[in-house]
């Protein structure tokens, strides 16, 4: 049975950039709904319940028609939240060091221009989706953006950095201000964090 992760802060630790209201029906309400729903959607596969989210949603070719879907939408929900949750923090690290920063300068010319793309794609994302940093196969990072709850997992890539554009991820503090939301979010953001798992084999 797969459950809601714990947050290692509390719900009002990311104010003024995120609010305690937003956080809770979050992660309490709409997290807890991919979970059950996805647990839901298992109980009659028993040969899939002991997997991890990861290793369902890597090799997502490999569950029946009938569920394919659900544990896309459900478990990709699940998967993407987890991320979301976890590098995030009040006090974490405000910039990459070591051999992330390094990457991001080779890759995007430098952290402030990483940001300026990230922000733009995330800007980009039509509707309800995500914005990652993904480390591919080869151990180089992109930027991704996916619609709903897709994850870069099911095309063999490793999310280190993701940001819910999801409506219920903001609209109660930022109303439409997607941008706003977007700023605000890159002062909770704890690369300390990001750089583990980056670092992760």
């Amino acid at each position: 049975m797969h459950q809601l992760p714990e947050l290692s802060y509390p719900y009002d630790s990311l104010e003024p950039f995120i609010d305690k209201a937003t956080m809770e029906l979050h992660h309490l309400k709409h997290h807890q709904t991919y979970v059950d729903k996805l647990n839901s959607a298992l109980s009659e596969y028993p040969e899939f319940q002991n997997l991890s989210i990861e290793e369902l949603l890597r090799d997502i070719q490999n569950l029946p028609d009938e569920v394919r879907q659900i544990v896309i939408n459900n478990g990709g929900g699940h998967a993407n939240h987890s991320l979301f949750w976890r590098i995030m923090s009040p006090n974490g690290a405000r910039k990459p060091k070591g051999d992330l920063a390094d990457a991001i300068e080779s890759t995007f010319g430098g952290f402030e221009e990483f940001k300026k793309q990230f922000s733009e794609k995330a800007m980009n994302v039509f509707g309800s989706g995500w914005a990652f940093l993904i480390k591919n196969p080869n151990g180089t990072i992109s930027l991704k953006r996916h619609s709903f709850q897709n994850s870069p997992l099911m095309y063999g890539n490793t999310p280190i950095l993701g940001l819910d554009l999801w409506e219920h991820a903001y609209y109660l503090k930022y109303q439409n201000r997607r941008g706003d939301y977007i700023a605000a979010w890159w002062n909770v953001v704890d690369w300390d964090k990001v750089s583990e798992l980056f670092l992760e084999k």
